[in-house]
């Protein structure tokens, strides 16, 4: 379009210069009445198109950096005349990366120092942290000779957290009572366990104020107190890019006849993608939140393109630190479950609970899980069978290892309910064993 316009502007100047040198060598008054019109449109036209791409505000408000896979991210914009000078029409093309974001829009007859707002809501479709804008704007002179072009730098980042799934139980390994081991760690919280006493600091509350002590000694003096007496959590999801399988892509799919929407325009009801990478992050983000809505300390560990430890913590802060990690963590480490847990054994004290998440097929995790179990720990495997994903191996074999060592195991396929697949337990030999 912007060759033909430059085309365009290239004639009309060379109908110029020939009305101009024919006037000059005729000496007729309408060859260069003819040459000055064209002059003069040349420089209208110019003038017209430089106040429509500077004299123009353009605002983005995104409702929300956060969101999530599933649910819609909404922005506004609204494009605002600050000249006298009516513009015929402006291209707002928006650069964003954020999958199916479609909101580039033409504003028409925008008039006088006037405003158009419009809304654009986008279902988040996959996790990751995307740029939202560059915004370019485009717009010319009523003739069309001199279309003008301005980027303006992008205005923020947004990151879409993994999608979650209700669990309503989850079943840990025999032994492990609600107490757990003891951990005698300091902690910001104000627990019932109440370590010590120690002056007044500026920033405490004043309801750690020890009134007692403060009478006593004629100052401020605050309790301490210590974690609740619970075992941490630790949540590994495996990233090494060693058995995840994601389905091949149909290279004839069907195009949509004349007369139908093209399918990204089509209602289509949310899914979760077919892939083991997104129901191992899934069900890692899953059970997160089920942990730390009860109350538990929850860390975790992955090796993906980077390597990413989270401290185990409490809180509505320490769910959207795991989720913002797990939006980002790709499936593109080197290095196997068993030997990353090996090398980070450091993490773990005695009387921990691990929870696996691994699309694995291989016979070295059980052996593995039970060096682990050895140490005192607990393991909790949840196994994403790569068969169901179009792989080539099955979980089975491992799950039944597992369950020959008396250990946790779940089984998620593909299509499976995970609220379902992960709430149900079954009591077998003694020890509960998910199927």
């Amino acid at each position: 379009m912007f060759k033909f316009k430059q085309q365009r502007r290239t004639a009309v100047i060379i109908l110029a210069f020939i009305a101009l040198l024919s006037g000059l060598i005729t000496g007729r008054d309408i060859l260069f009445s003819l040459a000055y019109l064209l002059s003069l449109l040349l420089i209208i036209s110019f003038a017209w198109a430089w106040v429509n791409i500077n004299y123009v505000h353009i605002s983005r408000v995104t409702r929300t950096r956060r969101a999530q896979v599933g649910r819609p991210l909404e922005e506004r914009f609204t494009v605002r005349n600050t000249s006298r000078i009516p513009k015929l029409w402006l291209e707002v093309r928006d650069f964003s990366s954020l999958p199916n974001h479609f909101s580039s829009h033409v504003v028409n007859g925008l008039g006088s120092q006037a405003s158009y707002v419009w809304r654009t809501t986008t279902i988040c479709r996959q996790r990751g942290r995307y740029q939202l804008g560059p915004i370019r704007l485009t717009t010319s002179d009523p003739f069309g000779l001199f279309p003008m072009q301005r980027d303006l730098v992008p205005t923020t980042n947004v990151v879409i957290y993994p999608l979650t799934f209700e669990i309503h139980q989850f079943a840990l390994p025999l032994g492990v009572l609600p107490g757990g081991d003891a951990l005698r760690r300091r902690t910001h919280y104000v627990t019932t366990n109440a370590s010590g006493v120690r002056d007044y600091a500026p920033g405490d509350s004043f309801s750690r104020i020890h009134w007692r002590s403060t009478a006593r000694r004629d100052r401020l003096i605050v309790k301490e107190f210590e974690l609740d007496p619970l075992a941490d959590i630790w949540i590994v999801p495996d990233m090494a890019v060693f058995g995840h399988v994601a389905p091949r892509q149909d290279l004839y799919e069907s195009k949509p006849k004349w007369g139908e929407l093209p399918e990204w325009m089509r209602p289509q009801e949310f899914k979760l993608p077919e892939t083991t990478e997104e129901y191992t992050v899934t069900v890692a983000a899953s059970l997160a939140q089920y942990f730390l809505r009860n109350d538990r300390a929850v860390g975790m560990l992955g090796y993906g393109q980077t390597n990413e430890i989270v401290q185990p913590d409490r809180g509505e802060r320490q769910m959207n630190r795991i989720l913002e990690t797990l939006s980002v963590l790709r499936a593109e480490g080197e290095i196997p479950i068993s030997d990353m847990l090996h090398a980070e054994s450091h993490l773990f004290p005695r009387g921990t609970t691990v929870i696996v998440v691994t699309p694995t097929t291989q016979d070295e995790w059980p052996s593995a899980a039970r060096q682990l179990a050895r140490r005192g720990l607990r393991v909790v495997t949840v196994l994403i069978n790569p068969a169901s994903f179009g792989g080539y191996r099955s979980s089975d074999g491992v799950l039944s290892l597992l369950q020959a060592s008396g250990m946790v195991a779940y089984l998620v396929n593909n299509g499976d309910d995970l609220t379902a697949v992960l709430s149900q337990t079954r009591k077998q030999a003694g020890n509960f064993t998910i199927v």
